[in-house]
């Protein structure tokens, strides 16, 4: 596990996951109706668990095997697209000094940025902007810079 993380942060084998080599390492030995874990089924158990380990955090735009899917659902390169979104949408409602109407700056950010997004990362990126404090949708869904 650790060499699977190595040189792009440390990857750490927590208990649950030690416990869980161990259970399956047993398991093994039980399929082969063994009473006793030996070395096969050690194997077995570490090639099952990196495995599981890349089908569940590889990031599907780079092939490379990254814990903060699985640690919070997106990958190092989705979290920098939004905050790399997040920066032209405040730099547009900045620089214009007014403000959209939620579906009109989506617009003028499919227009002006120059990286490909969907409609929901747009919103996700929007929605966390707002919990930041960073805009604020009025009643009649504009968005606006808040106020300082």
């Amino acid at each position: 596990m650790r060499k699977i993380g190595r040189g792009r942060g440390t990857v750490t084998a927590y208990p649950r996951q030690l416990e869980s080599l161990v259970r399956l390492a047993e398991a093994h030995a039980r399929m082969r109706l063994s009473n006793l874990v030996e070395e096969i089924d050690v194997e077995e158990a570490t090639r099952l668990h990196k495995e599981a380990l890349k089908q569940a955090a590889t990031d599907p735009k780079t092939g490379q095997i990254d814990m903060e899917i699985l640690m919070t659902g997106l990958s190092a390169s989705s979290r920098a697209k939004s905050a790399e979104l997040a920066k032209f949408i405040i730099a547009l409602l900045r620089d214009s000094n007014k403000s959209f109407k939620m579906n009109e700056l989506y617009d003028r950010c499919r227009e002006g940025y120059k990286e490909g997004f969907t409609q929901t990362q747009y919103e996700m990126v929007i929605r966390d902007l707002q919990e930041e404090n960073k805009i604020v949708q009025t009643s009649n869904r504009y968005l606006r810079m808040k106020d300082v």
